[in-house]
């Protein structure tokens, strides 16, 4: 039956108001400091429309104004920021370590964060420790004025495109699991949007997004630490995270480098996590689960047999970055992950191995940069919690 005309006159009006709510948002976001007239320009609106739009997001606590300055318009405009002192996303990201949450403003700027040790453990209770830490964060003094938005969790396996679930984290033992739905039933008081996605793409993401002014059209974040995984974004808005048709797209960790080879933690043999990564590490140089990796090679680093191990682990990481490189091509490559905090005796190696096999095929055209995030603990809660905003501003959500 054809729906009543005013019904969907009615209808049109308010999904044409959010659309155009969503599009400033967007323009603030990535170009803070824009006025009301820059906004009709490059969003082709007319400055009515702007201003009606503008003054309900201002409201809502989502904008604030700034200085007056010129703009491409003529008149001096009052500048538009995102508002700060509002809104915050939640992020968190489920290690094979331990946990790391953050609580960061609408521009990305991390109000809280928190970290905590624990041994791989049921995702029951997993989910339950998160799920007090979180409560804990929310009801600190510090972010009492702010109106949580939603909750991103990131998580060290593939996740089944369109599903919640996380198929297999090889290094945490499990399989096919709904970890939102343990977390949300400690948390049955959290209205807002609840998301979970691959910790390498989460970061990826949250790299990307939180930028403001010039943006690569494309990035690749590699995380090199107790697993080996990647994130590819293209630089769109908003930023389209590739994800292949069973959630696979960048488990560069398990693209086989020594045909029969050790076994890795998935199943197959010769995988690149049996060269590099923090469970090989430990496994060659007699390192336990319970000790922490970096405490524990610091002090070994002039031994010859650690010295060998890492500069193997090294070599691997350089050409795992150069398969990136040559397979994918982003305009920008992001390495971080716990592994680049253990020094030069693994990243020469790596950076070494990058930078004299790069431009075998391109010639010495211009090179793709690479940058090393050397404290990336909190890289993929802080993706995770773009992931939320995102999800707000481009998707369905009526909070704008």
């Amino acid at each position: 039956m054809p729906s009543h005309p005013s019904s969907h006159k009615a209808g049109d009006l308010l999904f044409l108001k959010r659309l155009n709510r969503s599009a400033i948002l967007e323009l603030v976001r990535r170009k803070p400091g824009v006025t009301r007239a820059d906004i009709a320009t490059q969003a082709h609106l007319t400055k009515a429309t702007v201003g009606t739009a503008v003054q309900s997001l201002l409201r809502q606590g989502w904008l604030k104004e700034g200085e007056l300055q010129k703009s491409s318009g003529g008149r001096p405009g009052r500048a538009l920021h995102l508002n700060s002192n509002h809104y915050l996303m939640l992020g968190a990201e489920v290690g094979v370590h331990g946990i790391r949450i953050v609580a960061c403003t609408l521009s990305g700027h991390v109000l809280a964060s928190h970290q905590e040790r624990l041994a791989p453990t049921t995702p029951e209770a997993t989910a339950e420790l998160l799920a007090n830490q979180l409560k804990a964060m929310l009801q600190s003094a510090k972010l009492a004025n702010y109106t949580p938005l939603g909750i991103g969790i990131a998580l060290p396996g593939p996740i089944a495109p369109g599903d919640p679930i996380i198929r297999l984290a090889p290094n945490l033992g499990w399989k096919d699991v709904r970890f939102l739905d343990f977390l949300q039933a400690h948390l049955p008081e959290f209205s807002g949007i609840w998301l979970m996605d691959n910790e390498a793409k989460s970061a990826a993401f949250g790299e990307i997004y939180f930028r403001t002014g010039q943006i690569p059209d494309s990035l690749a974040y590699i995380s090199a630490g107790t697993g080996i995984g990647s994130g590819i974004v293209e630089g769109s808005h908003p930023p389209l995270v590739t994800r292949g048709i069973q959630g696979l797209a960048g488990e560069i960790g398990h693209t086989i480098m020594q045909p029969g080879g050790l076994y890795c933690h998935c199943g197959n043999r010769g995988c690149a996590e049996t060269l590099v990564s923090g469970w090989s590490i430990r496994a060659k140089l007699g390192i336990s689960e319970e000790e922490d990796l970096l405490e524990a090679l610091l002090p070994r680093l002039n031994e010859a047999n650690v010295q060998a191990v890492l500069h193997q682990a090294g070599e691997a990481l350089g050409i795992l970055l150069l398969n990136v490189h040559h397979s994918l091509n982003p305009s920008e490559l992001v390495l971080g992950g716990s592994l680049t905090q253990i020094g030069s005796s693994l990243m020469e190696p790596a950076l070494n191995y990058f930078k004299a096999h790069q431009n075998r095929l391109a010639g010495h055209s211009h090179k793709v940069p690479l940058r090393v995030i050397e404290d990336s603990t909190f890289v993929s809660a802080r993706g995770a919690a773009a992931q939320v905003l995102a999800s707000i501003i481009h998707g369905s959500s009526e909070l704008i």
